[in-house]
């Protein structure tokens, strides 16, 4: 086991002290109570739309099984931190493991590149959908659709093994704590024996490859998609392709805006707290309400809701 070399002392630590929220014990239990609603609304909300698509013969079009593929990753997304994270509200000592520390680092950064291969993917989709209309059956078939979903997740899981692996062999002195709710790169980089300038210029490459271009997929998607649209002659028509790509739309934008804020340059001077808010944010707030923004802007999947709950 990986162990911990503190300079004044001869002794050695195991582990990491994820500090999460530091508050009082009661602050900690009414954590522990609203994470664990978030929590369960959550996976309720994602599992919801993956039954809805399943059951609905409506809805096994390209659009949904993507739809439904996302909504299971975003399942496992949030499971990658907020189980550990309910434990560590119970916690006297907030220690985690290192190679739990690790693993946790491996599979949320994964879990995330995932996703925005699926967010380009189904840009790519709404793209062909509206662009290309008469031939779109013809390019994205049922073939093509699972193509781009197992791409999606063996790209992702490749992404990020060997600078977590290089992370992981380096020396840690002196202190272990975190000062976070989750392993992270910035947090970890600083608990090193000494600065590894190319290892953080090297995760500051491969992290804004990983995001820029699945962006330029999408934004080149749209773009395309808003010339045609714009050249609709009527306006209702112009409605219904606007409706189509909204709610991608939206959460392209709520999961870019925060994710690029804090890895671009992950281990650049950001405050604790902004920096625990915005990555709460992306990692538990947007799999909340990513089910209620595709389901309110969506009628075929409302009423695939609805006949679901049997409302």
């Amino acid at each position: 086991m990986k162990t911990f070399h503190n300079p004044s002392n001869s002794s050695t630590i195991n582990g990491f002290i994820l500090l999460g929220f530091p508050c009082s014990r009661e602050g900690q239990l009414l954590f522990f109570v609203l994470f664990s609603v978030i929590y369960l609304l959550t996976l309720m909300g994602n599992a919801s739309i993956i039954c809805a698509v399943r059951w609905d013969q409506r809805l096994h079009t390209p659009m949904y099984v993507l739809l439904a593929n996302f909504s299971f990753l975003e399942i496992w997304y949030v499971t990658s931190t907020v189980p550990n994270m309910l434990a560590n509200f119970l916690s006297d000592t907030k220690v985690i493991s290192f190679s739990g520390c690790f693993l946790q680092f491996y599979f949320f950064f994964s879990l995330g590149s995932t996703e925005c291969f699926f967010l380009a993917v189904m840009a790519f989709d709404r793209y062909l959908a509206i662009c290309r209309p008469l031939h779109y059956s013809s390019i994205m078939t049922r073939r093509l659709c699972t193509t781009l979903i197992v791409s999606c997740w063996v790209l992702g899981f490749l992404w990020f093994p060997v600078p977590i692996t290089i992370i992981s062999q380096m020396s840690f002195c002196g202190s272990r704590i975190i000062d976070h709710f989750l392993c992270d790169p910035g947090p970890l980089l600083t608990l090193t024996c000494s600065r590894a300038p190319v290892m953080e210029f090297f995760w500051t490459i491969i992290s804004s490859v990983l995001l820029f271009i699945p962006f330029l997929c999408i934004s080149g998607s749209y773009a395309l998609v808003l010339r045609v649209v714009l050249k609709v002659p009527s306006a209702a028509g112009r409605r219904k392709a606007f409706s189509t790509c909204g709610s991608h739309v939206t959460v392209v934008s709520l999961f870019y805006g925060s994710v690029m804020v804090m890895y671009l340059s992950p281990t650049s001077e950001h405050e604790a707290g902004m920096q625990k808010l915005v990555t709460l944010f992306y990692s538990v707030g947007t799999p909340l309400i990513n089910p209620v923004i595709y389901s309110l802007r969506n009628k075929d999947m409302k009423h695939a809701l609805q006949k679901f709950l049997g409302t």
